[in-house]
């Protein structure tokens, strides 16, 4: 047997790409025409219900704006109610038909049961869930003082996923609906001061792919993955955990409105509409996947290079329990909806 595996070692890695390579333009212009088809025939929202979590900033909010211009029924659900009614408002300007708001924490299975039962009592029905929130840092893990934020963690990224989904998989499948999960290339190309971060992301992915082959076609899932774009961080307010000696800043007091987040949004809702699997933004990054499967070293080399050039570290300290260092509005970029930022602050007050 380890002799067969040795020779299986060697064969199929090259057969793979040549087989890949060969079959690649015809999976290409399937690909297109399956596209075509879905962008002209694609789901129909208009009266439809969408329930949307984290949706009192960053890419919750700019995904119910989307939704509201197709003329859905939407359920906004965030932890603060107070940030939802202005999101109301210019929701139903867009174009919603009807618009609820309601408070629950999604790292709580009563809190996600009790807004996804209020929904089906008011409208009836749940086509699309879309999970949204999410919470990374920019700490190097042994630079982590508190180590109490090391569930909270996984509580917002994973379990604030889970629940929801589990809660509302029986009303999707009777409208053969969807749930559109935001995810992040970092589930599977990590990168330094994420470690926590990348680790959540890495189980999101893997639940939801699971998942798939669970409600096979009764269930749409689309997995929307981003990688790195340029914000400022032009202002904000730290605010303290209760029980835990960390700061966090919220994703709704950092420039995360801007074109990046609004494009993003828009090709979610897009995608989903149209039955996509998967959203990327931006598409290059997949070529990483290749070199991380078939050349990990040359992957492993290349990102050394690049961070050998940082110097000393510049590490925020934001959820390190230890002193925040200031920094000047060009700081580096950040993730969307990722590292020092949320979606929705979960855990707070």
């Amino acid at each position: 047997m380890d002799l067969v595996n040795s020779v299986l070692n060697f064969v199929v890695p090259p057969a793979s790409l040549v087989m890949l390579a060969c079959a690649w333009p015809a999976f290409t212009f399937i690909n297109i025409c399956e596209r075509l088809y879905n962008t002209f025939f694609g789901e129909d929202m208009e009266d439809k219900v969408v329930i949307i979590t984290g949706a009192s900033s960053g890419i919750g909010e700019q995904i119910a704006y989307e939704y509201a211009k197709r003329r859905t029924n939407l359920v906004l659900v965030a932890r603060r109610e107070n940030r939802l009614w202005g999101i109301r408002e210019k929701a139903r300007q867009l174009g919603a038909k009807n618009v609820l708001i309601m408070a629950a924490d999604v790292v709580k299975e009563d809190d996600c049961r009790r807004f996804i039962t209020e929904t089906v009592n008011f409208y009836g029905r749940v086509d699309h869930l879309v999970n949204t929130v999410s919470l990374g840092h920019t700490f190097y893990l042994e630079e982590a003082t508190d180590t109490n934020v090391f569930p909270i963690l996984m509580d917002i990224n994973f379990w604030g996923n889970v629940y929801p989904t589990y809660v509302a998989l029986p009303h999707l499948r009777q409208t053969r609906g969807r749930v559109i999960v935001n995810a992040s290339v970092e589930n599977w190309l990590p990168l330094p001061r994420m470690s926590l971060y990348s680790a959540a992301k890495a189980a999101v992915i893997n639940f939801y792919e699971t998942l798939k082959l669970e409600v096979k076609d009764d269930v749409g899932i689309t997995i929307a993955t981003h990688g790195w774009i340029g914000t400022e961080i032009t202002r904000g307010k730290f605010m303290m955990d209760e029980g835990a000696d960390m700061q966090w800043k919220e994703e709704r007091e950092v420039g995360a409105s801007g074109s990046s987040v609004e494009e993003f949004a828009k090709l979610i809702v897009a995608g989903a509409c149209r039955g996509d699997p998967y959203v990327k933004y931006p598409g290059w990054y997949d070529i990483f996947l290749l070199y991380r499967v078939f050349a990990p070293n040359i992957l492993q080399w290349t990102f050394r290079m690049l961070f050998a050039h940082q110097g000393a570290r510049k590490t925020s300290f934001i959820g390190t329990g230890r002193p925040l260092l200031e920094t000047s509005p060009s700081s580096s970029p950040q993730r969307l909806g990722a590292p020092i930022v949320m979606q929705d602050l979960q855990k707070m007050e």
